[in-house]
């Protein structure tokens, strides 16, 4: 039953199902997609959706406010859809604001300071003007208000937590801030538990078979509200090797010639979404029984287990993607990584070769 729980997830994951349409698509699917690192995360939308997407629809969909990045859930960035963002954040953001207090006292950034700052922020933003971090910390420095590094960085996550700000459109490669109301004006409204049942819904569809526990930590949420989701939706439950999985909803249908070979990059919901690691473990086998184990590294996924790492290296005439293995690859599977580089290939537009270390 143990093996059997990848094959699901991958499929509820929509790595061998059928891709989506959209990246708002793929996003609204799993609830949230941790996103911390852009450009992999692009990339992360891209697996799971039609064949020939390219990085440009992803860089769209972001520059239209069809998709935000922003703090959300856990103190991290994630994609999140502009319908979501408001009652996600209503739901999660006072937890992540918690977590964040001590680092805010240890930065003398009290409420009152916090407070004057989002007044200056606002009024920097008004009227759909869209600025990098660099220069809303100049706005707060002429108000003789912290701007600069790592209080600046807490200060522009606070007002993320407050629901008054997100992402904005990309301006070439720097990100900038927008106004939440004005960047996602028709952000739904849901009670707690709706939230907790829409939240609870996603992330057991999406990422099923998965435990309570793998639920809290997705979501940043207490483990009596993760339990307490269980029982709003009524999930179905899965015991396996002593552990309860839960999921929701029926499994999208496998493609015909689902890949047997996936380049996940790094932070990747297949692998970080996950507090119980016993099914899919992240690395190699003398080190991987342990489900604590995770590597931040970009990963070679083979019929649903970590079989490798990846790693890119740009050059004057393309990309070269170095691929370490764990274990020695078949004919087959070097074949299913040559054919997954080509997919990569299509959404980068750079040509890419690669060797087997």
């Amino acid at each position: 039953m143990i093996a059997a729980i990848a094959d699901y997830r991958l499929r509820r994951q929509r790595l061998t199902a059928a891709g989506l349409g959209q990246p708002e698509d793929v996003v609204a699917w799993f609830g949230a997609v941790q996103a911390q690192e852009y450009e992999p995360a692009k990339w992360a939308l891209a697996l799971r959706m039609r064949d020939g997407v390219v990085a440009a629809d992803i860089e769209r969909a972001v520059d239209d406010g069809r998709i935000l990045r922003t703090h959300v859930m856990r103190p991290t960035w994630h994609f999140v859809t502009a319908s979501d963002i408001g009652w996600l954040l209503q739901l999660t953001a006072p937890g992540v604001q918690r977590r964040m207090a001590p680092y805010n006292r240890q930065l003398e950034l009290d409420p009152g300071t916090l407070t004057r700052a989002l007044r200056v922020i606002e009024r920097a933003l008004r009227d759909r003007r869209f600025l990098t971090r660099a220069e809303l910390g100049e706005q707060l420095q002429r108000a003789a208000l912290p701007g600069a590094s790592v209080r600046l960085a807490h200060v522009a996550m606070h007002a993320e937590l407050e629901r008054v700000v997100c992402s904005g459109p990309r301006r070439g490669k720097q990100f900038t801030y927008a106004l939440l109301g004005e960047r996602a004006p028709r952000a739904l409204a849901l009670s707690r538990d709706e939230a907790l049942a829409t939240l609870a819904t996603r992330f057991f569809t999406s990422h099923g078979p998965a435990t309570s526990r793998d639920f809290a930590w997705w979501s940043g949420l207490a483990a009596a509200d993760a339990k307490r989701s269980l029982d709003i939706i009524k999930a179905r439950r899965l015991e396996a090797d002593g552990r309860t999985y839960w999921m929701t909803g029926a499994p999208p249908r496998a493609k015909a010639q689902a890949s047997l070979v996936h380049l996940l990059p790094i932070y990747d919901e297949y692998l970080v979404a996950y507090r119980d690691r016993v099914a899919v473990p992240h690395g190699p086998p003398a080190i991987a029984p342990g489900p604590r184990f995770v590597t931040f590294e970009n990963s070679v996924v083979i019929a649903g287990q970590v079989a490798g790492t990846w790693r890119r290296v740009p050059g004057a005439r393309g990309v070269h993607v170095t691929v370490t293995a764990h274990r020695k690859l078949t004919a087959r599977e070097r074949r299913a990584i040559s054919a997954a580089l080509e997919r990569y290939q299509t959404f980068t537009g750079t040509p890419v070769d690669f060797s087997v270390a």
